[in-house]
């Protein structure tokens, strides 16, 4: 199973970020606990602050053999239309990952405009939320 993992904006920061919203771990030790825990998959992991490598990444998806991608649009969950119509037009199953429980955090935050267009979402279990999403695209 070949899995798209997708990462955007500010996440490259992630270990250095407030810790109660976003746990302790860098972007490179959740990439490598996915890894660890499901060996037998192929994951190609993203990570981009510039919206427009996030929406190539989706748009060639299906031609590059992936079975389902997990992205996090950091910040473009909120504001990006042109993410939530890439995602739209994926023929994958797409689920939207968030670290940190955006039902608690500023009213901005719970508007989730790319959240609609996947099958579905997973917000607030830090890093295990990526675990989640790997086990959920077994299952669809």
């Amino acid at each position: 199973m070949k899995i798209l993992v997708l990462n955007g904006p500010n996440l490259n920061l992630l270990g250095a970020r407030d810790k109660n919203h976003y746990g302790t771990l860098t972007l490179q030790m959740i990439e490598d606990k996915l890894v660890e825990e499901f060996a037998d998959y192929e994951f190609q992991f993203i990570q981009s602050n510039h919206e427009g490598v996030l929406i190539d990444k989706i748009q060639g998806a299906e031609e590059s053999s992936f079975v389902g991608i997990i992205i996090n649009p950091g910040g473009y969950s909120h504001t990006s239309v042109a993410i939530r119509d890439a995602i739209t037009e994926c023929k994958l199953p797409v689920i939207e990952v968030h670290l940190s429980n955006l039902s608690g955090r500023e009213h901005f935050r719970q508007q989730m405009i790319t959240a609609s267009a996947c099958n579905g979402y997973i917000s607030g279990f830090k890093e295990k939320g990526y675990l989640a999403a790997v086990y959920l695209l077994e299952k669809l």
